[in-house]
């Protein structure tokens, strides 16, 4: 029999009711991630990414909407739980690690007493218990001096190392899944190699899906299985990343890898995208990405593509659909 996905996501379809009419935000994506799977989700600022992450965690802010579709965590439906079961299952069943860990740390409280409280919110512990449980995780993540840091306040620690007690509270209660949302984005390149190294271990030894919110292909790269490259709300590819890197099918993901610097240097140009994401108001008809695309012909600007298989990948393109040849002649 397969394995269950931890967290399997069915047309997802986000909205924001407004006066001038309901914009969406996040239109019929749809995944899984298995156990011990990294699913990087990548593209441009405003193509849906932290909102997908944002509807799985059930925080999306007033007035959005989680207006269709499904979100299945380990084989129990959650996108339809009340408001206080939902709260039990972030942090429990789903860790959050944020792009900025002092909007996950309070900087009033230590750092030992923000970990053993969400603790013993999750799991039966006396204090005592939960402490030691906490010095275990930071030790885990990489904190020397566990025992005397545990005592500090959020400000005491550089950003990396903040980063890394976020990740500890994030696995407290050993969850299924870690959203994590542009977590190296703040942080220099060489810690950012060490959060994304320690996020990798953590993930294979514990057998937790992570869902990487990123817009860094170099981090994709680095840290994930399979890649879903997001565009105006919607996925235009998604596979296996090294065969998303080095042959994508979607002229958009050709596009941002080719935008790429390469180590060899063997490009004498970078790859340029015409023109910008278009807004949620102003969503063209077809393709999203036709106004933009090099390779467009009238099928793009009447029809909206879903995904196709092609390889080892899915892709949202008129160009890899069979009749794609006969269209354009």
């Amino acid at each position: 029999m397969p394995e269950t996905p931890a967290l399997s996501v069915r047309n997802l379809r986000v909205e924001f009711p407004t006066r001038r009419g309901t914009l969406v935000a996040v239109d019929d994506v749809s995944f899984d991630i298995a156990p011990g799977e990294v699913l990087g989700i990548v593209g441009e600022s405003g193509a849906g990414k932290s909102l997908t992450g944002t509807a799985i965690i059930g925080l999306l802010e007033p007035p959005g909407r989680v207006a269709g579709g499904e979100i299945v965590l380990n084989g129990q439906r959650i996108d339809n739980l009340p408001r206080e079961a939902m709260r039990h299952i972030r942090g429990k069943r789903i860790g959050m690690v944020f792009q900025d860990p002092l909007t996950s740390l309070n900087p009033l409280y230590r750092v030992g007493e923000q970990i053993i409280e969400t603790i013993r919110a999750h799991l039966p512990m006396s204090e005592r218990e939960a402490r030691a449980r906490a010095i275990e995780l930071l030790i885990e993540v990489g904190i020397q001096g566990a025992e005397r840091r545990i005592d500090g306040y959020p400000h005491e620690f550089s950003g990396g190392m903040r980063q890394r007690v976020v990740l500890a509270l994030a696995l407290c209660a050993e969850p299924d899944l870690i959203i994590a949302d542009e977590p190296t984005t703040a942080l220099d390149v060489s810690i950012q190699a060490q959060i994304i190294q320690l996020l990798k271990r953590l993930c294979q030894e514990r057998g937790t899906a992570v869902m990487l919110i990123t817009h860094d292909m170099g981090v994709i790269a680095e840290t994930a299985n399979r890649v879903a490259v997001m565009y105006a709300g919607r996925i235009a590819e998604i596979g296996p990343v090294r065969e998303v890197i080095k042959s994508a099918h979607h002229p958009y993901t050709r596009g941002l890898m080719g935008s790429i610097p390469s180590i060899e240097g063997t490009n004498d140009r970078l790859t340029q995208i015409p023109g910008s994401m278009p807004r949620l108001t102003a969503i063209p008809k077809g393709c999203a990405f036709n106004p933009r695309c090099p390779h467009a012909f009238d099928r793009c600007r009447r029809e909206r593509p879903d995904l196709m298989p092609v390889d080892h990948s899915l892709a949202a393109c008129w160009l890899v659909a069979p009749q794609s040849a006969e269209a354009r002649s």
